[in-house]
């Protein structure tokens, strides 16, 4: 499919915080504060447009932040208002090993307390953690894993590595999973790290190929993706492998968060923050909403590796760089966080 061009308009685009530590996952509550989590184990937030300099949290050991591990996921309750749940997700060592596992704390004003593990032990490592929590419309929390560097935990039904996961808020296992007793909901997957629904309620996630052949996938309870015995578009006899409805071929995009676009001229469009692709991936969809017919690039070089993007209930839209990690030289003021205006015109 031909990928078209977008004529940037920056002077659009106003950075709300700077200065930043690899910026993770956003999240905006319903009385506006912006939370997000940096991923050297901050969780910090933006009051009123005002980045606050103390941080909410820091985590310490056994808490680790190497390679791509840290502190990753974030997601707000949908009582959050009301009980102050937030859920996260890190790495941490043990005995030697890399692990993630997901937690629910609890804020009160700018306090963090009661951290309640909820999903412990899943595999990680320097690379392919996953790492995106959203709390899904019907309630549920929906966990991203990659294969932490083995690529065959993927196919594994018994690891909690390269999958999607779903789980309810206080740790329980949904009834209605496809694999009893597992938070196990799809597999086959190498390295997912963003998860979206439409406004039909369709799952969506961003999957990492292997250099190149990257994914954007629906998501369907039980759904095997294929990693690593098939990429991209492809099948394998006597496997029923879930293709992707796009890739991105022989380029690499390095897919992250992603979004829907639920008002203005781009409503229906899947954002898509890009690591290597250094842009804002724009994808339009058919009726059905199952069908890519269109691709745009936003920002395309302009603010170097991007790493999330959120769509707050206002509609406003922020995205994350991701140029501290290493994997790309800063620019002045790298990291940042970057709210959107009307640049965002198709």
């Amino acid at each position: 499919m031909e990928i078209t061009e977008n004529q940037n308009d920056i002077s659009q685009i106003q950075a709300i915080a700077e200065n930043l530590r690899i910026p993770w996952a956003v999240e905006v509550s319903e009385d506006g504060r912006l939370f997000f989590t940096e991923r050297t184990g901050n969780l910090r937030v933006i009051e009123n447009g005002i980045l606050n300099p103390v941080t909410l949290y820091t985590y310490g050991p056994p808490f680790v932040n190497r390679g791509e591990g840290g502190l990753m996921g974030l997601a707000l309750d949908k009582n959050f208002l009301t009980n102050g749940y937030m859920y996260l997700m890190y790495t941490y060592e043990d005995q030697g090993a890399i692990y993630s596992r997901v937690v629910r704390i609890r804020l009160g004003g700018n306090t963090v307390s009661e951290e309640k593990i909820l999903l412990d032990r899943i595999p990680a490592g320097l690379i392919h953690n996953g790492g995106r929590l959203k709390v899904g419309p019907d309630g549920y929390l929906y966990i991203t894993t990659g294969d932490g560097g083995d690529r065959n935990l993927s196919q594994d039904r018994n690891s909690l590595a390269g999958k999607i996961l779903r789980i309810g808020t206080d740790g329980s296992i949904p009834s209605d999973n496809p694999f009893p007793d597992s938070p196990v909901y799809a597999l086959g997957l190498r390295n997912p790290q963003g998860l979206a629904w439409n406004d039909q309620g369709i799952l969506f996630a961003s999957e990492h190929g292997d250099r190149t052949h990257d994914e954007i996938n629906i998501i369907v309870p039980g759904g095997n993706y294929g990693w690593p015995l098939v990429t991209g578009v492809g099948e394998m006899p006597g496997n029923d492998f879930i293709s992707p409805v796009l890739e991105s071929g022989e380029d690499t995009w390095a897919p992250a968060g992603i979004t829907f676009v639920t008002s203005g001229p781009r409503s229906g469009q899947l954002l898509v923050a890009t690591l290597r692709g250094n842009a804002l991936v724009a994808i339009t969809f058919d009726e059905s909403g199952t069908q890519a017919v269109h691709v745009e690039r936003i920002l395309s070089g302009e603010f170097g590796r991007l790493r999330d993007v959120y769509q707050a209930m206002d509609g406003s839209i922020y995205v994350t760089t991701s140029n501290t990690d290493g994997r790309e030289v800063p620019n002045p003021g790298d990291d940042k966080i970057l709210e959107l205006h009307s640049f965002i015109s198709s």
